[in-house]
């Protein structure tokens, strides 16, 4: 080699470092369990987990019934203690009279800054047509307080967890189907305390998106949503959410299918979701140190055909990432991962 490659290589060395950009083929994901959250239940049809962190372990919700959109569906919780998951309950229904009673959707459980445990979710005959509820929780999950309706206008988090920021302000990825053909997303927001609700508009420049998933790291927030249009959109944020950048395109298949992600305390980012653009019978954990290149980490399913959809993600106080996601609509799948980044 000489002087002068000898100069353009430590030149480039020494740019990587000043970047400080890591290398996504130093991560890995070690499978430490994966199990149904349940074997058998009194409903024979599953769909939209949630997961929360408690005291003991871990807290999921779903809604279950005899399909999507019949007013049996209700929604079920189940607690894990490191071992083994406790038989589903009942933690809502969409009962209104002994007459009158709507299906519930997408639960989304989250640990408000004072310590209790929301549970979310949607309640009315359709996603066109559905208003917000949510109940509390001040012992881990084990009961919860009555049925609240949100301030009329506001819909909660339709699909994925909120994102408390260090001012103990939650925003809320939400969104609306107007018609089939008319998909918004936007931020709702509140103090933690769930009192001065407000709407942030997002543009969506065209895009037919929904069930955004919210990214934050140093200050700045990401986003990324489900789409018509064979691709993830993303948006970001540099003032904690108050105002966007339009949606944009970016290099990621969708499948018009849910997806969730988060931030890793290094911050290296996690996005649970089907790399494909049609169907629903691969399920990918993908990772990004800059939000815009991803790599496969690990595969959660992938097979010839069947329904592996709607995960959700969360990273534990010890470090465990916890994905949960809809097996075949018959059962909510748990997988516990620890990330080794080398």
């Amino acid at each position: 080699m000489n002087r002068f490659s000898l100069f353009i290589l430590i030149l480039l060395l020494g740019l990587s470092a000043c970047t400080g950009r890591q290398s996504l083929d130093s991560v890995s994901l070690e499978v430490l369990s994966s199990e149904f959250v349940y074997d058998s239940a009194a409903f024979p049809s599953c769909h939209a987990s949630t997961l929360v962190e408690t005291e003991d372990g871990l807290l999921a919700a779903w809604f279950g019934g005899s399909y999507e959109s019949h007013p049996d569906v209700s929604i079920y919780c189940a607690a894990y203690d490191g071992s083994h998951w406790s038989a589903p309950s009942l933690a809502a229904d969409g009962v209104v009279s002994d007459s009158l009673r709507f299906p519930c959707w997408n639960p989304v459980l989250f640990r408000l800054p004072g310590g209790e445990i929301a549970l979310y979710y949607k309640v009315g005959p359709s996603p066109r047509e559905w208003w917000g509820e949510y109940k509390l929780s001040t012992d881990e999950g084990k009961t919860w307080g009555p049925k609240t309706a949100l301030p009329e206008g506001i819909l909660g988090p339709i699909k994925n967890k909120p994102l408390g920021l260090p001012d103990g302000t939650v925003l809320y990825p939400t969104s609306v189907e107007y018609t089939p053909d008319c998909w918004r997303v936007f931020i709702e927001r509140s103090k933690g305390d769930l009192t001065g609700w407000e709407t942030l508009a997002i543009d969506n420049n065209g895009f037919n998106a929904i069930q955004p998933a919210l990214f934050f790291y140093k200050g700045r927030l990401e986003m990324l949503c489900r789409t018509q249009e064979g691709v993830l959109a993303k948006a970001s944020s540099d003032d904690f959410g108050q105002t966007w950048t339009p949606l944009q395109e970016t290099n990621l298949q969708n499948n018009n299918s849910g997806i969730d992600g988060l931030v890793l305390k290094d911050g290296l980012r996690l996005l649970v979701c089907n790399p494909i653009r049609q169907g629903r019978n691969k399920l990918d954990v993908l990772g990004s140190y800059d939000g815009i290149e991803w790599k496969s980490l690990f595969t959660l399913e992938d097979q010839p055909e069947g329904e592996f959809s709607y995960p959700a993600i969360i990273q534990r106080e010890n470090g465990t990432v916890d994905v949960s996601y809809t097996y075949n609509r018959q059962k909510i799948k748990h997988v516990s991962l620890f990330p080794h980044i080398n």
